[in-house]
């Protein structure tokens, strides 16, 4: 037997088949049927609905979880979680507020669908707004009408930026770790619109995931700078190593240097080859000791007395203009000269200590071989006063001199210097060995630098010698000779005591000059004076003249000098006519010079003539 359904089995069935088809409460709630099935039919639809937005939602924040493990740059990480945001819960914008905990508040960091400065731009105290208000209580809010909500703390900083967006709905969460609070997530709409309790569970759970991941995130970066910042140490160790390893063998090539008894021209070599530059020591008279490369430009160059005030003012640490370094050699809180060292580039730490170990050898070296220098210079002093002052048999003497490399038995010139500063007659008899050449034998004695120098013009020495030494101070210096022996040298030391003297006396300070060449005053000075010399030496083109002529041209020059230089009273003792005697005046001149009735040359010719006239009574 057939049995038929009666309709309200077929109306059941038909809400099952909905069901089962996944059709909209909706469509459940507008088919025919019995209320109770309808009814149980919409809560299983309901019910359904549910689990598939939950599905969907667990499904979305497991697609954000992994973007977000692709990300490892903070900013990318919070960019992506408001455009998740935005996506999952289909709204207008959403947005990210990050703490301040200094400030105490919190600041906008990310937007998504934001078109406002002054929105994007926001910051939210503590309690201020809907967002401060999640920040303070740590817990979600949500409304429908911001404006119209009665629950938040309106400022009009926040609700002008809120009003500039448009913002009517909002939702916000707190971004909470471990009990720390992050941040705060919003979802908004620009109409008004409620939201379910699904969608601000749904945006807590996102923001549950932000928060771990924008930790993590921190903890990554800080993990990646912590690299970083061990490989910049290590970098920094190793760099420090190979400065320490490269300095050692520069101290070891320093050491070996002077140890086998190199000099300072070892050490700027081996500073150039260390750095690979050139290197240049000048002395402190900025003469240059040693070179490896551009001295001339470097001493010429506009930058180079900068530099070396610089260096001086360091102390013996390296300074540096441009391109070109530069150490000062001290020793003794004295100053003994700079080492400058150029086209290396950026010197490293430990080349700047490299250049400054090799100030110090150089300083050390440097003194060695003053010290050494004082040694040698003590005997030469040694030598020359036992020679000025006659001490010991000739032979002896001769055997001193020649020791020192000096013959006293060939022809020399005695020259006696005087310095400004006799506290600085050490460097003074240094420049004057250099000054006076090889074969040479200088010292002091007596408190004037004395030196025997080979050579038969007295005068042309001491010219050479004075203008050689005054360029930096004047340098008195008299020359005596030719002397030939050492019994001489006590009479020539005396006689070039008192040139100089008299060299200053006059006025010719820092000048040279042989007593011979000083007129009367060579007279009085010299220890032989040859006064027929002396008078002819003045009086020679006029002599001259009246012997080849057979005319008495000095008669007319002793009346003029006797008449006081009067043509007329000249003319009167000579009983000629007073044209005479100026036309012999203008031959006297022509022979003279222009100068000769100058008081200095007059006063020489006077005493000439009346030595002459001397001269004939013998």
């Amino acid at each position: 037997m057939t049995t038929t359904p009666d309709t309200s089995t077929e109306q059941v069935l038909h809400l099952l088949e909905l069901l089962a088809s996944g059709a909209t409460v909706a469509e459940i709630a507008g088919a025919d049927g019995p209320s109770v099935g309808r009814d149980l039919a919409l809560r299983v639809a309901h019910t359904r609905d549910v689990h598939q937005r939950r599905e969907a939602g667990l499904a979305a924040l497991l697609d954000t979880a992994r973007e977000l493990a692709t990300e490892h740059d903070p900013a990318q990480v919070l960019e992506a979680i408001v455009r998740r945001a935005r996506h999952l819960l289909q709204t207008d914008l959403a947005y990210l507020t990050l703490y301040d905990p200094v400030a105490k508040d919190t600041f906008m960091r990310a937007t998504s669908g934001s078109v406002s400065a002054a929105f994007q731009s926001v910051r939210l105290a503590l309690g201020d707004g809907l967002g401060g208000l999640v920040a303070s209580t740590r817990k979600p809010y949500w409304t429908a009408d911001y404006f119209s909500d009665a629950r938040f703390q309106h400022t009009r900083p926040i609700d002008g930026a809120v009003g500039e967006e448009g913002i009517v709905a909002i939702c916000g969460t707190p971004l909470i770790v471990e009990s720390e609070f992050v941040g705060v997530l919003f979802a908004a709409n620009r109409t008004a619109r409620p939201f379910t309790r699904e969608e601000v569970g749904l945006l807590g759970n996102l923001a549950t995931l932000a928060a771990v991941t924008l930790v993590q995130t921190r903890a990554l970066a800080d993990a990646e700078n912590a690299v970083r910042a061990l490989q910049q140490a290590h970098e920094t160790v190793r760099q420090y190593a190979a400065g320490i390893e490269k300095a050692a063998a520069a101290h070891d090539r320093f050491a070996a240097l002077v140890l086998g008894g190199g000099g300072v021209e070892g050490i700027t070599h081996a500073v150039a080859e260390l750095l690979g530059g050139w290197a240049v020591l000048v002395d402190e008279g900025s003469s240059v000791r040693s070179a490896t490369g551009p001295a001339p430009d470097l001493i010429d160059g506009p930058g180079f007395h900068e530099l070396q005030r610089k260096a001086s003012e360091a102390g013996g640490r390296i300074v540096h203009v441009e391109n070109t370094y530069a150490v000062r050699i001290n020793a003794a809180h004295e100053q003994l000269g700079t080492l400058f060292i150029g086209d290396v580039g950026d010197l490293s730490d430990s080349d700047c200590r490299t250049v400054e170990r090799a100030g110090m050898v150089t300083a050390l070296v440097l003194l060695f071989e003053r010290n050494a220098a004082d040694a040698r210079q003590s005997e030469r002093n040694r030598v020359i006063s036992d020679l000025v002052a006659g001490r010991g048999g000739d032979a002896e003497r001769v055997q001193l001199a020649r020791a020192w490399g000096f013959d006293p038995l060939t022809e020399f010139c005695v020259l006696v210097m005087r310095g400004e500063d006799r506290a600085a007659n050490r460097a003074l008899v240094m420049s004057a060995s250099t000054a006076t050449g090889e074969g040479s034998l200088v010292g002091s004695h007596d408190g004037h630098i004395v030196a025997l120098v080979p050579g038969r013009d007295p005068d042309a020495l001491a010219k050479s010698v004075a203008a050689r030494l005054s360029r930096r101070s004047p340098v008195t210096v008299a020359g005596v000779g030719p002397v030939t022996g050492v019994d001489g040298v006590h009479g020539a030391h005396e006689e070039g005591a008192r040139t100089t003297r008299a060299l200053i006396a006059l006025g010719h300070r820092g000048h040279g000059a042989a007593a011979t060449q000083l007129g009367f005053a060579g007279l009085i000075v010299g220890s032989d004076p040859d006064v027929a010399e002396y008078v002819r030496r003045l009086l020679a083109p006029v002599l001259d003249y009246d012997e080849r002529r057979g005319t008495d041209l000095v008669g007319t020059l002793e009346a003029y000098f006797a008449a006081g230089s009067s043509p007329r009273h000249a003319a009167a003792s000579l009983h000629v006519h007073v044209n005479t005697v100026s036309q012999r005046l203008e031959r006297i001149g022509a022979l003279l010079g222009p100068t000769w009735q100058q008081p200095e040359q007059a006063l020489e010719l006077q005493l000439a003539l009346r030595l002459r006239r001397l001269l004939a009574q013998d």
